[in-house]
């Protein structure tokens, strides 16, 4: 499976910056975006802002099995970098 990066920069509540990869099966921007903030919902940070500002499209790659089993199961990965 190729799967599609976005490497996102967020802003959280306490100020800090959350720096994590959206992880898709399909190359699409807008779907990408709303995965960010469905994940974001779900540790505390609902109502950051995502845009194309902070969610970018990075590269297209193979995905390791765990990542595609993800993929498969909720639409996308959420590779956490720094400051999740």
């Amino acid at each position: 499976m190729d799967i599609h990066v976005y490497d996102t920069y967020v802003k959280a509540k306490d100020g800090h910056t959350m720096h994590f990869d959206v992880i898709t099966d399909k190359q699409d921007h807008d779907q990408a975006i709303a995965f960010a903030k469905e994940w974001l919902a779900t540790v505390g940070e609902e109502g950051a802002t995502v845009t194309g500002e902070e969610c970018q499209f990075c590269h297209t790659q193979g995905a390791p099995e765990p990542v595609e089993n993800e993929i498969k199961e909720k639409g996308y990965f959420i590779q956490k970098m720094e400051g999740c």
